[in-house]
């Protein structure tokens, strides 16, 4: 019987680490369990995880538990468990987790506090930040830009038009799908469902017809959602698959990447460099250095084998910075080993910036995850990062959400001076009950004495219902809107969404036009009062689990952090 006890705990914490719906939200705790029986079971527990046949042991149990608790079908339980086990208890055992922590994810803050990656602060450079002018706008007829920005392909290889829309399962619309109801659409489907092949190839004939494009930024997300029976080999067949794809159809348009969390099998899975061998994302950072080499030199290939981000020079006075977010990541159990600046990415990034800003260059940061999703202390550090190089800092990019949305950054001093944005740009995939979208971004300037500001951006999408009721025509992708002309905008510059909250605060007519294009033009949840003042609070975060920043919206409302996520 004391055996068991800390097996079961394992097994929760198991099944606490798979991204299925069930487990996306917390357990309330496992029964009567006490909080020092807690304790004592978690401190039994790294001595019984030394023995091999304990390890199957949790997993069994685990299986069991996503059952009972009716987490999702038997087979996805067992297929899940099977597929995670390993990564996970290794990295249980590895880390640095102490019970009260554990427990006060499992029971909640009145057993334990659970914040594993508090304190811990990144060193800035000794010397004065320089003085930032204010935004000069560029003259008319001056160059610009055009960024085509793709992100969230997800790509499902096994969607198959007239295939359940609903189901049991965490993903529908396939050919596999056992039960439901609903008919998929050809072109795709407003439920959990990810995109066909013929979707992806139809956007990216699109794109191709209407360049052309100076770049193109790709945040990552290539598989689809069927996370439970992913397999190494499966994941880089999409890798491959969908950037031949892009090559093809974009041709000679350099396109710069970034690594998104669904690469990995396991999902989410992405160890510190610190962990070797099999174990490792070697076999994904190797694979991604082989399919895009095309596009990167050999010096930002090697960062990229070695801990999936790099840096480049892509053109006079503007450099890019590709992260790797998954080092942030809330998701990544492998950060139970070390979330202090996993892999010294922000150490890096600061080398980076300081420079650039020592060289004259304006930099652009890509990544997946946007920075005010990641874990409280990272993002904190990340967010000092954009204050002390606000003048080097030109644009961030990131994707994640789905959704098309953005994080305005403020000085950290009276947290009212906004000095950054983060834009968060909305899916390629549909998942879930979206349209199809994409976005292209207006830069000010072509590389020398330019500021690379974004001036303006325009959403694409392909309207489900029409696309799907004539499928013998091709489908029209459609300009959506453009953020200057639907919110009267002067710039956007940081000043102007700001002040672009602050509408939306006194006019909600403005607010609903802005959560109808959040949801790529198909909304089926009206957002009132307290909804309003949450989306609004995650527009103002940067930084995670900041409240100041929205002291005066939060009330009865959940910022992001506290919400469900997308898994």
């Amino acid at each position: 019987m004391l055996l068991l006890l800390p097996v079961l705990g394992a097994s929760l914490l198991l099944l606490l680490s798979l991204p299925l719906p069930g487990s996306c939200l917390p357990l309330s705790g496992p029964g009567n369990l006490s909080c020092a029986a807690c304790k004592t079971l978690f401190t039994a527990l790294d001595i019984s995880l030394q023995l091999e046949s304990n390890k199957e042991l949790v997993a069994a149990v685990a299986v069991k538990v996503c059952e009972k608790l009716h987490m999702e079908e038997p087979y996805i339980c067992q297929q899940a468990v099977h597929l995670f086990k390993h990564d996970f208890i290794t990295a249980w055992v590895m880390s640095v987790l102490r019970p009260s922590e554990v427990c006060g994810l499992l029971l909640g803050t009145d057993c334990g506090h659970w914040d594993i990656g508090l304190d811990w602060n990144i060193t800035l450079p000794a010397g004065p930040k320089p003085p930032v002018l204010p935004p000069v706008p560029p003259q008319p007829g001056s160059p610009v830009s055009r960024v085509l920005f793709l992100t969230d392909v997800h790509w499902d290889h096994s969607y198959s038009p007239g295939a359940p829309s609903s189901c049991k399962e965490p993903l529908c619309c396939r050919n596999q799908t056992l039960g439901g109801y609903g008919t998929a659409g050809y072109w795709g489907e407003y439920s959990y469902c990810d995109l066909p092949l013929h979707t992806i190839q139809s956007l990216l004939t699109h794109v191709a017809n209407n360049g052309p494009y100076d770049r193109v930024y790709w945040t990552g997300d290539i598989p689809a959602h069927n996370v439970w029976e992913q397999t190494r080999s499966e994941q880089l067949n999409a890798l491959r698959t969908i950037t031949r794809l892009v090559r093809k159809y974009l041709g000679p348009v350099p396109v710069y990447p970034a690594i998104g969390n669904h690469e990995s099998a396991p999902v989410n899975g992405f160890p510190p460099p610190s962990v070797h061998g099999n174990l490792s994302s070697s076999w994904l950072y190797q694979a991604m250095a082989e399919e895009w080499a095309e596009w990167l030199p050999p010096s930002s290939l090697e960062t990229l084998r070695a801990d999936g981000f790099y840096t480049l020079l892509i053109g006079p006075g503007l450099r890019l910075v590709s992260l790797n977010m998954n080092f942030c990541a809330v998701e990544n159990f492998w950060l139970l080993i070390n979330y202090t600046d996993p892999a010294g990415q922000l150490r890096w990034l600061i080398d980076v910036l300081q420079g650039a800003e020592d060289n004259r260059e304006k930099v652009h940061i890509i990544g997946h995850i946007p920075p005010g999703r990641c874990l409280k202390s990272w993002s904190w550090n990340y967010y000092r990062i954009v204050n002390r190089y606000e003048g080097t800092i030109a644009g961030q990019f990131f994707g994640h959400t789905h959704l098309d949305e953005f994080e305005i950054f403020y000085d950290e001093e009276t947290l009212s001076r906004p000095v950054s944005v983060a834009y968060i740009a909305p899916s390629v995939t549909t998942y879930f009950n979206l349209n199809p979208g994409f976005r292209i971004y207006q830069v000010d300037g072509q590389y020398t004495n330019s500021s690379h500001v974004v001036l303006d951006h325009e959403t694409y999408i392909l309207n489900l219902t029409e696309a799907n009721s004539n499928v013998r025509e091709e489908p029209r992708w459609k300009l959506l809107y453009s953020a200057l002309n639907t919110y009267g905008m002067k710039s956007a510059y940081p000043s102007d969404w700001d002040h672009l909250l602050q509408r939306f605060l006194q006019d909600d007519g403005l607010f609903q036009t802005f959560w109808f294009l959040h949801h790529k033009g198909h909304v089926d949840v009206v957002c009132q009062e307290s909804c309003k003042r949450s989306v609004l609070c995650d527009l103002r975060s940067g930084r995670s689990h900041d409240l100041q920043l929205c002291k005066d919206l939060i009330h009865d409302g959940k910022p992001a952090w506290e919400r469900k996520p997308r898994c």
